[in-house]
């Protein structure tokens, strides 16, 4: 088998926007047709095809769940034509199924890959997050702060007023309270259905975005490949795994977790040099969504590399039933 140090991300960046591109793609015919679950499974399936083009021997450590929910692209499964190096694919191939069918803002295709051994495998449970831009100290918010003190410690940081920061939150009821205490900064909160991949890396671009700061809890799997977009784009991601029962710490050890109360950093679940691949589906703040041209769908892929600390923006445009 190939070693990891044979890992080549200037050559594999591109045919990894192709599989981001091919997973939107699949998905556009689906747009706003009240199907999450085609929308999903048109997305896995182009993704799948794709990667399995790739001159890699890649494993996904991040993906839809365990082996018996196949036919996704599950936790396990082999993927590309068994050549070349071993690597990590942590992947989404539709971030935010419920925003495709509604055709609501910030649906995404994501992927990133790295050598093998050099993602966290995040099992399928919930983790506390909280993300930061680049150019803070390390440490300038923690998880052990309390929502309050997260906003004061980054306006002070940023030498602004606590009035000036704007947190992002998945709106879910068991955000109600942390919502509560933040608006007590005077700070601004914008809040998200689904896709906090998306709602994360809105921190490392905050001057675009207006997202200064993203908190709360959300699946363990999207935190990592939240970190991995971090790592290129630079920026900073604390998680906690949480666990509502036994049957979900059982997967944590299965997965190789051994401490349970780990706060895990953004190099902690991204550990060596990645790409990352975001293709836009639906209109959003970090990429435009699918247009339909005459004759064409047009695409929009972001696609960066930690180790160059690289961002290209490419477009695509794709003849229809070619």
């Amino acid at each position: 088998m190939a070693k990891s140090a044979d890992f080549n991300d200037r050559m594999l960046s591109l045919g990894l926007a192709r599989v981001s591109e091919a997973a939107a793609l699949a998905s556009a015919k689906l747009i706003g047709r009240g199907d999450e679950k085609a929308a999903d499974q048109a997305a896995v399936n182009a993704m799948r095809e794709q990667l399995n083009l790739l001159n890699i021997q890649g494993v996904v450590v991040i993906g839809e769940g365990e082996r018996d929910e196949a036919p996704m692209l599950y936790i396990g499964e082999e993927v590309g034509n068994g050549e070349g190096p071993a690597v990590d694919i942590a992947l989404d191939p539709l971030e935010g199924t419920t925003l495709t069918a509604k055709d609501m803002p910030n649906a995404l295709t994501v992927i990133a890959m790295g050598p093998r051994g050099s993602m966290l495998h995040a099992p399928d449970v919930y983790m506390d997050k909280l993300a930061i831009g680049p150019r803070f100290r390390t440490g300038v918010v923690t998880l052990d702060m309390s929502p309050a003190e997260r906003v004061s410690a980054l306006a002070a940081a940023k030498g602004c007023s606590t009035e000036d920061i704007t947190v992002c939150v998945l709106e879910r009821p068991r955000h109600e309270d942390m919502i509560d205490e933040i608006r007590t900064t005077g700070a601004a909160i914008r809040l998200i259905t689904d896709g906090d991949v998306a709602g994360i890396i809105h921190c490392a671009e905050a001057e675009t975005t207006g997202i200064d700061m993203y908190m709360g809890s959300g699946g363990a799997p999207e935190g990592v490949l939240a970190a991995a977009a971090l790592k290129c784009m630079g920026g900073q991601i604390f998680g906690r795994l949480l666990f509502r029962n036994d049957d979900e710490r059982g997967r944590a050890s299965k997965a190789g977790i051994t401490n349970f109360d780990r706060v895990y950093t953004r190099d902690d679940m991204v550990t060596q040099d990645v790409i990352f691949a975001a293709t836009g589906v639906t209109d959003g703040s970090i990429l435009p969504g699918i247009k339909r041209e005459p004759g064409y769908l047009t695409t929009e892929t972001i696609l960066m590399r930690s180790k160059t600390g690289s961002v290209r923006r490419m477009n695509y445009r794709n003849p229809i039933g070619r």
